[in-house]
């Protein structure tokens, strides 16, 4: 099935496909910028690990999204009743869990220099919570340094990551830090009904940069991944739109065909 969007796939940013389309997409980035380098560099998938607890769930300010049992409903009283607090309770304990996530190095081979990280943001890295803690830390060490930084972010809820200067309000962005012309740096802030901007891949002085086409990425996995197949188009994307974009993109689906018109 052909890619239904002119840009981000707003139904991808379900935490139930969302997951699956970050791996995907490092994995393709990775394939994508490979060949395209000079060949003393290599294109290495990074980890870091920390420990998060329930607080820090995805779930968390997720709309439509409700984990409980019906018989722990309250059942409505006329009168107030006292609980007492010389029973025992049963409550819920924050487990801590290891968290991994992955991101990209551009690495030359003979110094292990980092020439370039690349980001794609999860949406632990947007909410308050060891997630953000960790991923603010590893930026600020990134921008500490002499290797460029690529922060991609297709998540439209959770907190933006810090940028200073007159920032338009976006649903996503795509910044690429350059490491010889900080603090500047540049933006590129786009709409669901946008298509994502290409950019060009930051290297050494002297090297050809390669244009990443975010955009051909995405389409590419949406087809090959089938995540068609799990996408109810009749249904609203979790998170929630914003009014203007359910009616533009009730059009759309309706348009194509893949959303019913009763």
């Amino acid at each position: 099935m052909n890619f239904p969007f002119p840009g981000m796939n707003p139904y991808l940013e379900n935490p139930v496909l969302w997951s699956e389309l970050h791996h995907r997409l490092i994995s393709a980035v990775a394939d994508e910028i490979e060949p395209n380098i000079p060949p003393q560099y290599r294109v290495g998938i990074e980890q870091r690990t920390y420990l998060s607890d329930d607080s820090d769930s995805v779930l968390v300010g997720i709309p439509d999204v409700a984990v409980f049992s019906k018989q722990s409903l309250p059942k409505p009283h006329s009168t107030t009743t006292q609980i007492s607090t010389s029973e025992g309770i049963a409550v819920i304990m924050p487990m801590p869990e290891n968290v991994t996530e992955s991101y990209l190095e551009i690495k030359e081979v003979g110094t292990g220099f980092v020439i370039a990280t690349i980001e794609i943001l999860s949406p632990k890295n947007k909410r308050a919570g060891e997630g953000r803690k960790a991923y603010e830390l590893k930026r600020k060490q990134v921008l500490a340094s002499l290797s460029h930084l690529i922060e991609i972010d297709l998540l439209r809820s959770g907190k933006p990551l810090t940028v200073l200067g007159e920032v338009p309000i976006t649903d996503y962005r795509i910044v690429v830090s350059k490491s010889e012309l900080r603090p500047q740096a540049t933006l590129y802030a786009f709409n669901v009904t946008e298509k994502i901007p290409t950019f060009s891949l930051p290297l050494q002085s002297g090297d050809n940069e390669p244009i990443l086409d975010l955009q051909s990425l995405l389409n590419k996995i949406y087809a090959r991944a089938r995540f068609y197949l799990s996408i109810d188009y009749n249904q609203e994307p979790v998170p929630q739109l914003k009014r203007d974009d359910v009616v533009w993109l009730d059009a759309l689906l309706r348009e194509q065909g893949l959303r019913s018109k009763e």
